[in-house]
């Protein structure tokens, strides 16, 4: 033999047929498992042990269960038993696995091996230990007897095979190897191979007997790991057997979409959907109120000599209750409130003297006992400096990154008064967190659902319609905040002083002076700020002082020098977003 051959494991293959057989049918190998390669570590730790004999007998029976026995020569070195491995489960999809089952085993000893047996599936095999109770030397005989489910496949309407690993998957090596297949009926063709599983190197000897009902198989020698796959075809029907096969438990099937997953996903969506649109109307929607009272605030409410906003409602009032929320905004329109109404002076530096654009906000002596608590609050927090000693005046510069602290203070104050007017039950603040942070548990407690669910059913979808709910009502939290009948009707007629408002039209008669012109459009500027009409409302004002002869500041807000109401319009522009920026921003770290 040359050193190249000596290189190779060669297997001469024998095969004996009946004359009733033209020829051994050659059948391809099966691709049901990868191979399993014994691991050098443990074959030397049991290099003392081998089996010296493996003799199995298969008897196929009705409904595809094919009987084994299985006789063991087994090799001791103070061991207390043996391990064997079977490929009981191939993924022949994404979706599907083909299984094989392993039923009803027993174990016994005619000269005293061990008898204790058991099997513990592992991903794709399945462990079968036989143990004892003592160490073992020497020589022991074992019958392992059990049932395989799973092992016939029908091939087309004339057939069925019988192909299963009858003998293998040991951790240590096998000195003899034989096989016989017991079909029942005549066996049309055989087959067998050898190594690991999905090997098509065939087996040292396969034949049928002289009845054809019987198939015989052998191989000389296996390796630790490596199987002796047996084929037999038989006639269709002979045992009515057929492959099995199971849903492998993935994420393509745990979020699979059929008419029972896809039925309970709208189901649910349906009740929980329906269960929040019931909790919008019983705790979220707006007491409703007539829609002529939004027609009759879109009128110039002209009260005596005085123009007034709807039911003498605050600047900061109107924009919380608007849209629910104390915005910074609406502490800005407040600042130019108090202006307006004489509690404070804005004064516009002059750029060329200071290098910048800035204002001073200036105390006025009048008496604060008409302010409402968040204005008074929004006063104090003004004109006190950082040390807490009171001041009476402070550049809008000075607040950037000290304010923002006292900011909530007076957010929180204008929550607190909308609920004292009676136009909310609850504060809005406090509703919307509460909806909010219910969403978000729902949300948290879809996903651990969904995945409980994936991992462990097909219906992961169900928790799909909860993580939706729960996102809708975190969403939905900000529209949970209701307003009373109360509320609803100022919000009536605070929708119409705006569009008068944004219309920024002037009406002229004689009953009002000038200069009186510039103190009652003064007085609706706060309001313009909160609908964001401050360009069109400041023109107003700017075309009212004009009108007044000599005008050139206004009683609340003083320009610098060579500064007329000219410049009014763009100086309030921007004032306003300054302030709004100032108060609102945070010291850096």
């Amino acid at each position: 033999m040359s050193a190249l051959a000596a290189l190779f494991r060669l297997r001469p293959v024998v095969a004996v047929v009946s004359g009733a057989l033209s020829a051994t049918a050659v059948l391809s190998a099966p691709t049901w498992f990868s191979a399993s390669a014994a691991e050098p570590a443990r074959v030397q730790a049991a290099a003392a042990e081998r089996v010296l004999k493996d003799e199995a007998v298969l008897t196929t029976g009705k409904g595809g269960v094919t009987r084994v026995r299985e006789t063991i020569v087994y090799r001791f070195d103070g061991g207390k038993g043996f391990d064997r491995t079977f490929p009981t489960r191939d993924h022949e999809s994404l979706t599907e696995d083909r299984v094989y089952k392993i039923e009803n085993l027993r174990a016994s000893s005619p000269d005293g091996g061990p008898t204790r047996v058991g099997s513990t599936g592992k991903d794709i095999t399945t462990i079968v230990s036989v143990s004892g109770d003592q160490e073992l030397t020497g020589n022991r005989t074992i019958v392992l007897e059990y049932d395989v489910r799973g092992a016939i496949t029908r091939m087309g309407a004339a057939a069925e095979e019988l192909r299963w690993p009858v003998i293998g998957g040991w951790k240590v090596p096998v000195d003899e190897a034989r096989a016989t297949v017991d079909g029942g009926a005549a066996i049309r063709n055989v087959n067998c191979f050898t190594g690991p599983i999905g090997s098509t190197i065939g087996c040292t000897q396969y034949y049928t007997n002289h009845t054809h009902t019987q198939g015989v198989f052998a191989e000389q020698g296996l390796l630790p790991g490596e199987y002796l796959t047996v084929v037999a075809g038989l006639p269709a029907g002979t045992t009515g057997g057929h492959a099995l096969y199971e849903r492998r438990h993935t994420i393509a099937t745990a979020f699979s979409v059929n008419a029972v997953t896809g039925g309970a996903l709208v189901g649910l969506l349906v009740l929980l959907g329906g269960g929040l649109a019931a909790l919008y109307m019983l705790r979220g929607r707006d007491a409703r109120v007539v829609g002529k009272h939004a027609a009759e605030g879109d009128h110039p409410p002209l009260a005596g000599a005085e123009f007034e906003p709807p039911d003498g409602v605050r600047p900061g009032q109107i924009g919380t209750l608007i849209d629910e929320q104390a915005d910074v905004i609406d502490v800005t329109a407040t600042i130019v409130d108090l202006a307006v109404r004489g509690y404070l002076l804005i004064e516009e530096e002059d750029r060329a003297t200071s290098g910048r654009l800035d204002w001073t906000l200036r105390r006025l002596g009048r008496p604060v006992v008409d302010l409402l608590p968040y204005e008074r609050i929004l006063l104090d927090a003004l004109l006190t400096a950082p040390d807490g000693t009171g001041r009476d005046a402070v550049k809008l510069s000075e607040l950037g990154g000290t304010f923002a602290t006292k900011l909530a203070q007076v957010r929180s104050a204008m929550y607190d008064d909308v609920v004292k007017q009676g136009w909310f039950a609850r504060r809005p603040d406090t509703v919307r967190s509460r909806w909010t942070v219910a969403g978000i548990l729902i949300t948290l407690l879809g996903v651990a659902g969904t995945v409980a669910l994936a991992l462990t059913t097909e219906w992961a979808l169900a928790g799909l319609a909860l993580i939706i709910a729960g996102a809708a009502l975190a969403y939905g939290g900000q529209y949970m905040p209701a307003k009373t009948a109360r509320g609803a009707t100022v919000l009536a007629h605070t929708i119409g002083f705006r569009a008068f408002l944004e219309r920024g039209a002037i009406p002229d008669g004689a009953a009002v002076e000038s200069r009186q012109r510039i103190a009652l459009f003064s007085r609706f500027l706060p309001y313009a700020v909160v609908f964001d009409a401050v360009p069109k409302w400041a023109e107003t004002v700017k075309d009212a002082g004009e009108r007044a002869e000599g005008a050139d500041n206004l009683y609340w807000y003083e320009g610098p020098a060579e500064w007329d109401l000219s410049k009014f319009a763009e100086s309030m522009r921007t004032f306003t977003l300054a302030t709004s920026g100032s108060i609102s921003q945070s010291r850096g770290l």
